[in-house]
């Protein structure tokens, strides 16, 4: 069975065609230094629960898509509404690299490849994170794949 491979490899390689991503990492967060600054905007694939059905797997994953918010300490540059730092650009950039990924696996090579994601997909921006300020979407979804690589006989 290979389906687990499969998987990661299209999303690892979706990511990775990006002009917005850095790195695609997989695996535990908090094993990836994400103090080293070269590394960003990162993407980081983590797998989850899989579901069993008739024909087919459901295999649950979360990416996550950070990058380092960037304080311009210049007080006259200062805004009311954007502050003094690059948020609104991070989040509107990574949500966009989401709905990229989240519709090639919804109506692009994904979904001719039979990678599919047959239910919504929930995305949640944090603000903050970790120890250098990280910011970004955390996206759960869900990919059903044929179950056609066990035979019963």
């Amino acid at each position: 069975m290979r389906a687990a491979y499969q998987v990661l490899d299209k999303i690892k390689d979706k990511l990775r065609t990006s002009p917005n991503i850095q790195t695609v990492s997989f695996g535990d967060l908090f094993e990836v230094d994400l103090n080293k600054t070269t590394i960003f905007p990162l993407a980081h694939i983590g797998m989850g629960n899989v579901t069993f059905l008739e024909h087919k797997l459901e295999l649950t994953m979360n990416v996550m898509l950070l990058d380092i918010v960037d304080d311009n300490r210049d007080p006259s540059t200062e805004d009311e509404f954007y502050s003094n730092n690059n948020l609104q650009d991070i989040l509107n950039t990574l949500l966009a690299e989401a709905n990229i990924l989240v519709s090639d696996l919804r109506r692009g090579s994904g979904f001719t490849e039979l990678f599919q994601i047959e239910s919504n997909v929930s995305a949640q921006p944090f603000l903050d994170r970790y120890e250098n300020q990280l910011a970004g979407w955390s996206v759960d979804v869900v990919v059903s794949f044929p179950n056609n690589d066990v035979s019963i006989c």
